[in-house]
């Protein structure tokens, strides 16, 4: 009769990690995990990275197993043979989406794989190692002193600060858009749908703003883009206004302020004036005015003597007064004055200036209370009498035709002229409002 022996295999226990917390098994001849620093470690100078396979070095440095595509070197992932942007690893379960999956989830992260954002009521992805997303904190941060804004790509700092790749084009260290090599002013990112434009898209839509790219303006019947992170266009109040007290215009440029309260890039010639001037690209940062001041044989100033409304007002004055002063600062030379009020054009009769004022379009836009402290700005370097004339050249109160106004305006001077001459005019500030 045949005996049958039964042998008991014993398998040898598996060491566990001993770090405090760590149930995981001890990698090789080591007695920590791999996550703690267990088993076989990459040979690359400063990497402390885990060595894969067979191999001795990291993925990052070419260990384990390389995706099969051709001219491709990535790691293929888990038990394919391709890197995931070749379709390695696993994909997202979501009908259609193809994306891999993200950590331990069967989804990507547009469809909610992935570890998530702790903070309240967000579902937005976590970020690097925390467990926030980047708009909470999560994330690598910019190294610049008080600067928490995310780091860009595998740098250390945020784009402002120089992080991120950078425009490829000669003496340009703007941040490339996107995934091509260039920023928005060269051509990178993408572009415009629309034929023959090639302006940059607006948001995550296809088309730039002036193509109905971007956000709207939510109120009704109104496709204007909406400005900045606010919902509406500057006319209906969206964007950054102006701080001022009681002022609601739209902030201009990086500034805090309105155009009318220092806001925005003014004009280098008249910048320390209390009135002075937005500077124009088209002429080279100057106000018009003073750039025609400044460049009399510019080509730019001869098509500004032509065309401007106040010139066209000036000349009609010359031809028929003299003595008018135009468009000059008032000021004394007797005091440490500061007040630098521009006016177009004046004249003083004994004691009393005859100003005329050119308000384009009534100056309907301007800061009601900025025009009473430019009366009193006046007052102080002149404390004599005043006459105003507040003309209004544009047909946005008054269709009579410009002809017509100017009479009116010559007609008008002349009468304020005999009544200064005859000492008929008592009050101190006089406005006489044509047109407004």
């Amino acid at each position: 009769m045949q005996q049958i022996y039964c042998v008991e295999i014993k398998r040898k226990k598996q060491a566990i990690c001993v770090e405090t917390g760590c149930n995981k098994g001890a990698k090789g001849k080591t007695n920590k995990c791999i996550a703690h620093g267990g088993g076989k470690r990459c040979i690359e100078p400063n990497c402390k990275a885990s060595a894969r396979d067979k191999t001795d070095k990291c993925i990052a440095h070419g260990g384990g197993r390389r995706c099969i595509e051709l001219n491709c070197n990535a790691g293929a992932v888990g038990k394919t043979d391709k890197c995931k942007m070749h379709g390695g690893g696993k994909r997202c379960v979501e009908p259609n989406c193809n994306v891999a999956s993200k950590g331990k989830t069967d989804k990507c992260i547009a469809h909610g794989g992935g570890k998530r954002c702790v903070e309240p009521n967000c579902n937005t992805s976590a970020s690097g190692k925390t467990d926030k997303c980047i708009a909470h904190g999560g994330g690598k941060r910019c190294i610049e002193p008080n600067c928490n804004t995310s780091a860009a790509g595998k740098t250390d700092k945020c784009i402002a600060h120089g992080g991120g790749k950078r425009c490829i084009e000669v003496n340009c260290n703007v941040a490339a858009k996107g995934k091509t090599d260039k920023c928005i002013a060269h051509g990178g990112g993408k572009r415009c749908v629309e034929p023959d434009c090639n302006t940059s898209i607006a948001g995550k839509t296809d088309k730039c703003v002036k193509h109905g790219g971007g956000k709207r303006c939510v109120e009704p019947n109104c496709n204007v883009a909406a400005r900045a992170k606010t919902d509406k266009c500057i006319a209906h109040g969206g964007g950054r206004r102006c701080i001022e007290p009681g002022c609601n215009k739209s902030a201009i440029g990086g500034y805090d302020r309105c155009g009318a309260h220092g806001g925005g890039a003014h004009c280098p010639s008249c910048i320390t004036w209390v009135d002075s001037r937005m500077g124009s690209i088209k002429y080279d940062g100057y106000c018009a005015t003073c750039f025609k001041r400044c460049f009399p044989d510019d080509a730019r100033s001869k098509v500004k003597y032509a065309h401007t409304k106040e010139i066209m007002v000036r000349n009609t004055i010359n031809s028929s007064f003299k003595g008018f002063i135009h468009d000059l600062p008032l000021y004394t030379g007797n005091c440490d004055c500061t007040h630098r009020r521009r006016i177009d054009h004046r004249k003083l009769i004994g004691n009393t200036i005859l100003a005329i004022e050119t308000d384009e379009f009534g100056h309907r836009g301007y800061d009601k209370t900025d025009e009473e402290i430019r009366y009193d700005d006046l007052y102080m370097i002149h404390s004599g009498k005043w006459i105003f004339i507040r003309f209004n050249p544009d047909s946005n109160v008054s269709k009579t035709d410009i002809d017509d106004k100017l009479d009116k305006l010559i007609d008008t001077m002349q009468e304020c002229i005999g009544r200064i001459e005859r000492e008929e005019n008592t009050e101190l500030v006089e406005i006489i409002k044509l047109y407004c």
